[in-house]
């Protein structure tokens, strides 16, 4: 048992607790890689945001369990070369079963999610709150869900999306015990998430009918990518095939993130930012073979990206 106390990480109570009193949301940034990381940690300490550093389950399959705590322990002493004591949560994004957690809790992760979201009411019921039993022993925080979100995203996939029921909420907060509640009001996850013509519209009156319900209580907002069209035509102008991509308004998200949205996740965008990058280094000097001279541009790219998301988009600038 590894305590993520001992590695220099915070949970996201006092984070959470802030955010909905300032007017803001913490960046919750998906990593599998040290690029990844080093933009994520570099963004967060140069606007003075706290950070969650996601890693969903496919990552954690990819890039190694333990390289990745030994990543996010490192991320605390990089910020703190950078000349800033950034507050860093690790958290598990979409845990699908109380095995998961209960791992990644066990290898000093200070946050997991457990996504219950997809079964019946009660069955979500309970396995969050068996979630929630084991992580408060060791003070680690537990996000939950309600609601189903469209799109497809690492290892997360609905075909349709199904609105959290606000008149569900406070049963759930109070049998459960969950520290913070992910929401569905038509985010959606992926790149892909609307078509052309359409127009992508959150659900403000859900999310304030549910603030009504549980007042001051952390709201999560899923799948918050906005699919920037400057970036997705740059993939395209170097060869990539990325048709029909549009993401959520950042001015939607910036409203919410007044709110009680206390955490928003932004996952597909930073894909996307680093995927223009490593496409235009590689057209543009095909016999370029040295990873460092692709992906070093590719990082720099995501840092640009995550610290306009921090200033612009959730407000959690000059937080530390």
């Amino acid at each position: 048992m590894i305590s993520y106390k001992d590695l220099g990480l915070v949970n996201s109570r006092e984070l959470f607790a802030k955010a909905v009193k300032g007017g803001y949301a913490i960046p919750a940034f998906n990593f599998n890689n040290m690029e990844q990381m080093q933009a994520i940690i570099t963004a967060a300490a140069n606007t003075k945001s706290p950070v969650i550093l996601q890693v969903s389950k496919g990552a954690r399959n990819y890039a190694n369990q333990t390289l990745l705590r030994y990543m996010a322990q490192g991320a605390v002493e990089f910020a703190k070369e950078l000349g800033v004591d950034v507050p860093v949560v690790l958290h598990l994004d979409h845990g699908d079963s109380f095995e998961l957690c209960k791992s990644c809790i066990e290898y000093g992760f200070s946050s997991v999610m457990i996504d219950g979201s997809h079964l019946p009411y009660e069955e979500n019921v309970a396995l969050t709150r068996k979630v929630v039993e084991y992580a408060h022993q060791y003070d680690v925080t537990v996000e939950g869900e309600l609601g189903v979100l469209a799109g497809v995203e690492d290892e997360v996939s609905a075909e349709t999306h199904t609105y959290t029921r606000p008149e569900e909420v406070e049963d759930f907060v109070k049998k459960t015990g969950v520290d913070s509640l992910a929401i569905s009001i038509g985010t959606s996850h992926g790149a892909f998430k609307f078509k052309p013509g359409q127009k992508p519209q959150i659900r403000l009156d859900i999310l304030h009918e549910i603030e009504q319900r549980i007042p001051g209580f952390p709201i999560v907002l899923h799948g918050s990518s906005s699919v920037p069209q400057d970036i997705v035509k740059e993939i395209n102008q170097y060869g990539g095939k990325l048709v029909d991509s549009i993401g959520i308004p950042e001015e939607q998200l910036r409203e919410a993130s007044k709110s009680a949205v206390c955490k928003i996740n932004i996952d597909s965008d930073g894909r996307l930012a680093m995927t223009a990058a490593v496409r235009k280094v590689l057209v543009e000097k095909p016999a370029e073979f040295d990873p460092r001279k692709y992906l070093g541009p590719a990082r720099d790219k995501l840092t640009e990206l995550y610290t306009h998301k921090i200033i612009n988009v959730l407000g959690s600038n000059n937080q530390i």
